[in-house]
C-alpha cells in the first residue's frame, strides 16, 4: 500500500492532556475532548448525527460492547468478533422473536431501539451469509486468524451494503513494558497481525477501497529507550496511519521537533 501510494504516516500525534492513565487517555481519544471527563458521547457518534442516511447499519462496531467512540444517541450496529459473529441468539428463534415483536410494537423510544437493533442484525447477518462467495474470494488459501478474519468480515459487510459508512475496531496487547522484543517478540508479532489485517481489509474491500479512509490510532506511543525489563514505557507522542484510495500516501506527514541530537563516538582500538 505504501508503494501503491495509498498509505501514509502522520508524525507527532498525541493528546494535549498529560495523563499517564490508559483508561483516561483512551476515553479522551474516543470522546475527542482531552481533559474533559464528563463528555457524554463519542466523536464518531456525534459525526453520525450530522451525516445523511441515518440507517440502523450506518455505523458498525466490531465487538460485543459499544465503544466510547460510538456511544451516544445515534443507533450503532455491532458484530461479534471471532467465531461468534453469526452464532444464533435466543431472540433469533421465531417464537421468541414474535413475542418480542409484539412486546415492542409501540412508538416509544425503547420499542424503536429494539426494531432498529433487529433490522441491523438481520442486515449484517445477510451481508455475511454467502459462504460460497467467501470461498471464492479466498482463492483456495487458508483463512487468516485473529484480526485479519474480523477485518475480512467487516470489509465484506461494507462492500455489500452501501448503507455502512462508519466502522470501528479495537485491538489490545500494545502495553509492552516487559520483554517487548525487537524484530522478533511480542510487539513484532502484534504488528505482523495488524499488517495482515489491514492487507486483508484492503483486499476484501475490493473497489470499495477507493472510497474508503482507514485511520489507525493509539492512546499512547512507546519510549525509544528500553527499560530494565526488556520493554518500553509510555511515550506521549505517537504516529497515526492513514490508508485509503483518497490518501496521498507513500510519504510521512508532520514535523518532529522534540528530539535531541545524539552523538555517536567510536572509541579507539
Amino acid at each position: 500500500m505504501w508503494t501503491q501510494g495509498s498509505l501514509g504516516f502522520v508524525l507527532a500525534c498525541g493528546s494535549t492532556d498529560p495523563t499517564r492513565s490508559h483508561f483516561d487517555a483512551q476515553d479522551y481519544m474516543e470522546s475527542g475532548t482531552p481533559g474533559i471527563k464528563n463528555t457524554l458521547d463519542g466523536w464518531m457518534n456525534r459525526l453520525l448525527a450530522v451525516m445523511s442516511g441515518r440507517t440502523p447499519v450506518q455505523a458498525v462496531n466490531m465487538g460485543e460492547v459499544t465503544p466510547r467512540i460510538l456511544s451516544g444517541p445515534m443507533p450503532v450496529a455491532s458484530l461479534s468478533t471471532g467465531r461468534n459473529t453469526a452464532v444464533p441468539l435466543a431472540v433469533d428463534r421465531p417464537q421468541v422473536a414474535s413475542a418480542f415483536d409484539k412486546l415492542y410494537s409501540s412508538h416509544d423510544a425503547l420499542s424503536q431501539a429494539y426494531r432498529e437493533g433487529q433490522e441491523a442484525r438481520k442486515a449484517l447477518l445477510n451481508d455475511l451469509s454467502s459462504s460460497a462467495e467467501m470461498q471464492m474470494a479466498n482463492n483456495g488459501a487458508p483463512s487468516p486468524t485473529g484480526f485479519a478474519v474480523d477485518a475480512q468480515r467487516l470489509a465484506r459487510v461494507m462492500r455489500k451494503d452501501p448503507r455502512v459508512t462508519l466502522a470501528f475496531m479495537a485491538l489490545g496487547g500494545w502495553d509492552t513494558h516487559v520483554n517487548q522484543g525487537s524484530s522478533k517478540g511480542q510487539l513484532a508479532r502484534n504488528l505482523e497481525q495488524l499488517g495482515k489485517g489491514l492487507a486483508a481489509l484492503q483486499t476484501e474491500l475490493g473497489s470499495t477501497y477507493a472510497d474508503t479512509t482507514i485511520l489507525v490510532m493509539s492512546e499512547f506511543g512507546r519510549t525509544v529507550h528500553e527499560n530494565g525489563n526488556g520493554g518500553t514505557d509510555h511515550g506521549h507522542g505517537n504516529v497515526m496511519w492513514v490508508l485509503g484510495g483518497g490518501i496521498r500516501g507513500g510519504r510521512v506527514y508532520g514535523d518532529w521537533r522534540g528530539c535531541l541530537p545524539i552523538n555517536f563516538i567510536r572509541s579507539g582500538m
